[in-house]
């Protein structure tokens, strides 16, 4: 929290770049609601960033077009992110309190800017959950998530020798937008960021082009996996779960997936939709057997293929709880070093978990010696395969169907953050109903209240 705060304090400091071609640190239409909310006066809920390990759902101004590309949405679906838990704790630096979370959602289009051509009222999209300008080197090649004209964070350029594109509901790090954990939501750059969505793709399905299935895809192809390989991925959440499947989809010979502790149940759950995945609860070894003996044990020389789907807040061990806590790293290595030392010789890594800074006792040497190719996934560039996965849906070559084991309602998404955190109650992925939410898909989870 203090790291956040000074964070938020050096930002004004150093001031933003000048790069941004959309209006920055708009978190929140409450924050100016004479520019940013409607004229209507009317309001919406929105479930709030409030400190450290604190949510709440609150009353908030609807928001306005007031860039000519805005489009204002009606939300009829969103979801909660294993990586809004990195929001949640406080592990992402320049929160401000009242910021708008929720960087996954679709919705039906109520109102846009007069240089949106491509769109009309009513039409139903899916938003990517990066900001693209769709003009400049990265998004003409689609590589959305590092577009240069939407996040203009001193900072995060100063730490990454770079800037990511600007993100829905993710921090004043990622350029400060307001996210889509609300009833209604405003898109910058509305008409390249919104994809429409067919008539056979409900919204229980079509929401997860937004962010899970393209990261997931994007895991896996950029790392590499081809056929007849032995993948092993560490976490069996929802991104685990589709990086497992699509896995097997590009060729994969077998797929292991790795969690414990309080998340042990998903390794069942992965393998009720996935009978062909092998399971390993690390809290389940033996004294003295390590994840990566065991992985040996189960493949000869280990993987040919590690995929990291955790993130590096989570420490296994006393040495990296303690640094965390004092501030002397802001993630744990000790899952990359896992991935590096259980994979064969000239084996690939990717890492898709989120990573903010930085890390200590990295096994560089392994790395170096046994030429083990580290791959950081990046954010996922959502433009570049959304097309191609929503055909896949339509196809019934992808169903995200089979991670999805909640409908809850917006009203009561505080309650959701806690028992997310917790793995409680089975949660895998969630659908977020509002009251613009069109009637239950079949086939899809009925409504769960906790209030």
């Amino acid at each position: 929290m203090a790291l956040s705060q000074a964070s938020n304090v050096l930002e004004k400091v150093l001031g933003h770049g000048d790069n941004a071609v959309t209006e920055q640190d708009v978190t929140n239409p409450s924050r100016n609601p004479e520019k940013y909310g409607d004229s209507s006066g009317e309001t919406m809920r929105a479930l709030a960033w409030m400190g450290k390990n604190k949510v709440e759902v609150v009353e908030a101004p609807k928001p306005r077009v007031f860039e000519d590309r805005d489009v204002i949405l009606r939300v009829t679906g969103s979801t909660i992110c294993g990586s809004d838990l990195h929001l949640y704790h406080g592990a992402i630096v320049e929160l401000q309190k009242g910021d708008i979370l929720g960087h996954e959602f679709c919705g039906r289009v109520d109102s846009m800017g007069p240089a949106v051509k491509n769109l009309k009222q009513g039409d139903r999209v899916v938003a990517s959950f990066q900001i693209a300008c769709g003009e400049c080197m990265y998004c003409k090649k689609k590589l959305s998530s590092q577009c240069e004209r939407t996040n203009a964070n001193s900072i995060e350029n100063v730490m990454y020798g770079g800037r990511t594109a600007g993100m829905f509901g993710y921090s004043h790090l990622t350029g400060g937008f307001a996210g889509g954990q609300a009833e209604y939501v405003r898109v910058p750059n509305g008409d390249v960021n919104l994809l429409k969505l067919p008539d056979d793709v409900p919204d229980e399905k079509g929401l997860y082009l937004s962010d899970v299935l393209a990261t997931s895809w994007n895991c896996v192809v950029d790392t590499g996996v081809k056929e007849g390989d032995v993948v092993a991925i560490w976490g069996a959440g929802p991104i685990g779960q589709m990086c497992a499947e699509m896995s097997f989809t590009n060729g994969a010979k077998r797929v292991i997936i790795i969690d414990g502790g309080p998340a042990a149940w998903r390794l069942d759950f992965v393998r009720s939709k996935l009978p062909k995945v092998e399971t390993l609860n690390f809290t389940d070894l033996p004294r003295g057997t390590t994840v990566t003996s065991r992985l040996k044990e189960m493949e000869h020389g280990g993987p040919d293929v590690a995929l990291e789907c955790v993130a590096g807040e989570y420490p296994k061990g006393w040495a990296h709880y303690f640094e965390l806590l004092l501030g002397f790293e802001t993630d744990t290595s000790e899952i990359v070093n896992e991935m590096i030392t259980s994979v064969k010789s000239f084996g690939r890594c990717g890492v898709t978990g989120v990573y903010a800074g930085f890390t200590n006792h990295f096994n560089i040497g392994s790395l170096m010696e046994r030429g083990i190719r580290l791959i950081g996934n990046g954010q996922a560039p959502v433009h570049l395969y959304w097309e191609s996965l929503l055909q896949m849906i339509r196809e019934g070559k992808t169903d995200p169907l089979a991670m999805v084991t909640h409908r809850v309602r917006v009203e009561e998404m505080d309650e959701v953050y806690r028992i997310f955190d917790a793995r409680a109650d089975n949660m895998q992925k969630v659908f977020v109903e509002t009251k613009f939410s069109d009637k239950r898909a079949e086939g899809t989870p009925e409504l769960t209240t906790y209030k």
